[in-house]
């Protein structure tokens, strides 16, 4: 009878040692199932992240590539201004020769005197021909100067764009990052200003750049610049406190 009682407790014992220790591993079972589970989630997160990354990357090396074209389309452009100014207009060419041909003319005027009689009127004979050469040379000596006065209206440089706006930080608007930042600027958005008056249009427009899907109204950006633009600082921290901080973005 002893020996059946003790073998009864010992089973006892077991069952409840066993239930104990279930419990503990089913406990650390669950537990490493929710951080599986967190950690597919994470996965999937980062996946949503690098596509969008991407897209942001596809979309800067688009925006390179056209200010890389429209860059060399200028430089082309200058070049060939730069190619056409530099060339002497027909005044400057046809002017030295005109010179030159005056002199032998100056020349063949005095005649040879025939008599000692008349060797006081060569000198006479001289001087006025020296006199139209020097006017010779000097009606044609304007004639360059007047074609270099002429010349620089054709190279004059295109009149300057009036200074645009300045600049505001727009990753103070919660949503907009360092790459955000850059892709809206390559947009010729740099003001809250510029974003407040967005229509439906221009939305589509800068998600379809940004390759975004309704994240500007889920985002609030169109509120948050106005109040910015407006310079409300103290009902833009109100409604949105997490702005500037390490969560804006």
């Amino acid at each position: 009878m002893g020996t059946f009682f003790y073998v009864v407790l010992a089973f006892l014992v077991g069952v409840l040692v066993g239930w104990f220790i279930w419990g503990r591993l089913r406990g650390e079972l669950d537990s490493l199932r929710g951080d599986l589970d967190r950690t597919r989630g994470e996965r999937d997160r980062l996946r949503a992240d690098s596509d969008r990354l991407t897209g942001e990357l596809n979309a800067c090396g688009k925006t390179r590539a056209d200010l890389e074209r429209q860059l060399r389309d200028a430089q082309a452009s200058a070049g060939g201004g730069a190619k056409a100014a530099s060339q002497p207009p027909a005044a400057l060419l046809s002017t030295p020769a005109a010179a030159k041909s005056a002199p032998p003319a100056a020349k063949a005027a005095p005649a040879k005197p025939a008599a000692p009689a008349k060797a006081a009127a060569k000198p006479a004979a001289s001087k006025p021909a020296a006199s139209t050469a020097s006017a010779t040379k000097s009606s044609a000596a304007p004639k360059p100067a007047a074609a270099k006065k002429a010349a620089p209206p054709a190279a004059k440089p295109a009149a300057a764009k009036p200074a645009a706006a300045k600049p505001d930080n727009l990753r103070r608007l919660i949503g907009i990052g360092p790459v955000n930042e850059k892709l809206l600027k390559a947009q010729g958005v740099t003001t809250f200003a510029q974003i407040a008056a967005w229509t439906a249009a221009d939305i589509k427009r800068i998600e379809d750049v940004m390759n975004f899907d309704g994240r500007i109204a889920r985002e609030r950006w169109i509120e948050q610049a106005k109040l910015l633009a407006a310079g409300d600082e103290k009902e833009f921290a109100k409604q949105f406190p997490t702005a500037g901080t390490a969560s804006n973005t």
